[in-house]
């Protein structure tokens, strides 16, 4: 059968390093290398390569290399050779296309576009090396007024809030969508860190109960996992009503995925499609989202926080206001980059708007209307180092939430293969072969010296701006200057052009 689709990658090898050890046969799992018929030199089949980089960083001589296919297609700005393939693959499978990851478009990344400002003269910066700098989060509701006896004491009743030492916190990846080792990996660095990961919709696996005071278990439509010990082992409870990566429509777990501990884990059967209606179907209004708010809370003696987590859509700052009235405690916001498992790619490509537009038009919405105390903001969808997370507190976020970078930090080469099922780094993948290839004792070291890193760049550049504490950074667009923006982009983000 005639594909018409040229390879995208092209394993070049160095017969004079090349020793035929099979050390690339036995770590590929797309069948990339293979021992000839003679049965001891090895070859490749470049057509099944994803450029993973496994057999390139494990070849004990360095005779690999991976580069770009090039086949040239007729020049042609709206038949790209991007759409001639994809029609192609459609053509010969007469499927939705699917994408792992984030959004691999050229569209504008406002962050890249934002500067920092910095301390001066008449306001002296601060060296974080010998004075303190304060970057402990609390997330969750602020009460209105605050009374206090002669002696100083609180009176006030306070909400249930999460102290978290990090503004940093490890987004949604259920299990199932990532392997236990990955997830757990990801628990034991919140646990070190002083922060919080979040389970995603795939339940908690028995292996992570005694992570439980730095989780964050996520209730979604499919409701997998759920049930009253599920959400009473945790920090705050969080309801999912989109992502980033696909804003509209639900979830979608190959049931090549669901094996028996997933099964466990989801409450669903062995082999069996984890399907996420798109929307839940006891929501269908604010007041219905308030309903299943206060059922959480009862659920967990009001000791939890509720979290609702809403895709970065047009309207975006008109619903959190709405959410915000229904008695959440924090609100997830999540950019059009954000990375999945797997979506639609005309839906991953094509829906949402950044992050930082919609994080700005949020946070003043919600000051506007003089809510913004009554809930927290988190921000998520591809923050790629610590001045991305300076950059959205300032406008407006009290804490970040990262995936992607941390899994990068585990191994992660962004094949974009995590639908497949196939992941020769033991990340995206349920196979018992590839799964033991991550070992969670040296992943987490990787994560937290990543974090440890970004902790110590955001109290310098803190430092810089001549700022000790980080409630002093949220909100403080002052400190932020655009370059490249036009008028209404400055506008909508609240801040000036550079030079202002």
């Amino acid at each position: 059968m005639i594909h018409f689709i040229p390879p995208e990658f092209r394993i070049v090898r160095d017969k004079e390093l090349c020793i035929n050890c099979g050390c690339c046969v036995r770590q590929c799992c797309f069948d990339v290398h293979s021992f000839a018929d003679d049965g001891k030199t090895v070859i490749s089949n470049s057509t099944a390569c994803v450029a993973c980089h496994r057999c390139v960083d494990l070849c004990p001589t360095g005779a690999l290399r991976v580069e770009k296919y090039v086949c040239d297609y007729r020049e042609n700005a709206n038949w790209t050779a991007r759409y001639q393939k994809e029609i192609c693959r459609q053509a010969d499978t007469g499927s939705v296309l699917l994408s792992a990851m984030g959004n691999p478009e050229p569209y504008p990344i406002y962050f890249d576009k934002i500067l920092l400002n910095a301390a001066q003269v008449t306001n002296p910066s601060i060296d974080p090396l010998r004075e303190p700098m304060e970057i402990r989060t609390i997330l969750g509701r602020k009460p209105d007024k605050l009374k206090v006896e002669r002696k100083g004491k609180s009176v006030t009743d306070m909400p249930p809030q999460v102290v978290v030492e990090t503004p940093i916190l490890f987004s949604a990846m259920s299990f199932g969508s990532i392997s236990l080792n990955a997830q757990k990996s990801l628990a034991m660095a919140a646990k070190n860190l002083g922060t919080l990961f979040n389970t995603g919709e795939g339940g908690l696996h028995p292996d992570l109960h005694e992570y439980g005071d730095c989780a964050v278990v996520q209730v979604a439509s499919g409701r997998f996992g759920v049930h009253k010990d599920y959400l009473n082992n945790c920090r705050y409870v969080e309801i999912k009503i989109g992502q980033g990566a696909k804003p509209g429509i639900g979830g979608h777990l190959p049931g090549e995925k669901v094996n028996v501990e997933v099964s466990n884990a989801r409450m669903i059967p062995v082999g069996s499609d984890a399907i996420s209606p798109a929307p839940h179907h006891d929501i269908y209004s604010i007041e219905d989202l308030r309903q299943l708010i206060w059922s959480l809370k009862q659920a967990t003696d009001n000791k939890k926080p509720v979290s609702v987590k809403i895709a970065a859509v047009h309207n975006v700052a008109a619903i959190a206001s709405g959410i915000a009235r229904a008695g959440a405690d924090i609100i997830v916001i999540d950019g059009y980059r954000g990375g999945t498992g797997a979506a639609p790619t005309r839906i991953r490509d094509n829906v949402g708007i950044p992050i930082e537009l919609a994080l700005a038009a949020a946070d003043q919405r919600l000051r506007d209307e003089g809510l913004r105390s009554s809930v927290s903001l988190i921000a998520a969808g591809s923050f790629r180092c610590s001045s991305d997370i300076v950059k959205a507190i300032a406008l407006g976020a009290d804490a970040c939430y990262i995936a992607s970078s941390a899994l990068i930090a585990m191994g992660c080469h962004m094949c974009r293969q995590c639908n497949t099922g196939k992941c020769n780094w033991g990340i995206a993948t349920q196979r018992p072969d590839l799964t033991k290839r991550l070992n969670p004792e040296i992943a987490h070291k990787r994560v937290e010296n990543l974090i440890n890193a970004w902790n110590h760049e955001i109290k310098e550049i803190m430092g810089g701006m001549g700022i000790n504490a980080i409630d002093s950074l949220r909100g403080n667009r002052l400190m932020l200057r655009g370059i490249g923006l036009s008028q209404k982009e400055l506008d909508i983000l609240g801040i000036k052009h550079a030079g202002e």
